[in-house]
């Protein structure tokens, strides 16, 4: 099928897998070229659960404010009892990214990409734009209350029951060398693209030291990023503290991405 560049373009429910949960949402601005840039969304729940349309605030919010970029807001296979996340999730945005590849020419789209992704999903876009980005094609990132560390003693000495589940997601392997294989704090390198960070000092399931520890890891290294933390905040928030977020994020896509 053959697309008209200057019109918009949204398709729901594309398949890109066998798997019922292998779908994404596609929004293709008008007067798009082939250096038009593309957002993929990448939705929270634990690794277990969660859904495309909980980023839908994020996609209007770009569909309104940043009109040049394309967006694509994934599902992917939930882990259960008899799957495990990893490498399934990760798996499943090569194959969005590839699937998009392919479709270059009928898109009319660049390969340059961005991630936005909220608790689990924001572990998954770093996860897999520092360690399978093989292409280096991923030009900015955001984690909101992300896990970035597996191996943080935050994790592995709490007895609360919610962060042991966290890591009993994961916990098919705990020897040391699986937990960093899963972490993005042990994945990132010099090159990793610029990435902004936004944690609730409050959250109950991200502790304060995965946000300030990735923090002083990309300063480290020398990576372009930015860092916020709300002090009150837990796994999420709104009126200034949102609008605060969106601001900074805002600014961050339109200087890498836009």
């Amino acid at each position: 099928m053959l697309l008209n560049p200057l019109e918009s373009y949204e398709e729901l429910h594309i398949s890109y897998g066998a798997d019922s949960d292998q779908i994404f949402d596609l929004y293709l601005p008008a007067n798009r070229t082939e250096d038009t840039k593309i957002m993929i969304l990448v939705h929270g729940g634990g690794w277990i659960s969660g859904d495309k349309t909980d980023m839908n605030d994020f996609k209007i919010y770009m569909k309104q404010n940043l009109p040049n970029i394309a967006i694509v807001n994934m599902n992917y296979r939930l882990a259960d009892n008899t799957t495990q996340a990893y490498p399934m999730q990760i798996n499943d945005i090569t194959t969005v990214v590839n699937h998009l590849k392919n479709k270059q020419n009928e898109y009319v789209i660049s390969d340059d990409l961005g991630f936005l992704g909220v608790s689990a999903g924001a572990h998954l876009s770093m996860l897999w734009s520092y360690a399978f980005d093989i292409n280096n094609q991923t030009k900015m990132l955001c984690s909101i209350v992300g896990p970035t560390n597996f191996t943080d003693p935050a994790y592995l000495d709490s007895t609360d029951p919610n962060l042991q589940a966290i890591l009993n997601t994961f916990g098919v392997d705990t020897t040391t060398a699986y937990l960093e294989e899963v972490s993005p704090y042990h994945q990132v390198t010099a090159s990793a693209p610029p990435t902004i960070l936004f944690y609730g000092g409050e959250d109950p399931l991200i502790p304060t030291s995965q946000g300030t520890a990735m923090r002083d890891k990309l300063e480290d290294l020398g990576v372009i990023h930015d860092f916020t933390l709300y002090q009150e905040e837990g796994h999420a928030w709104d009126d200034l503290n949102l609008l605060d977020t969106t601001i900074k994020l805002h600014t961050f896509i339109e200087a890498h991405l836009d």
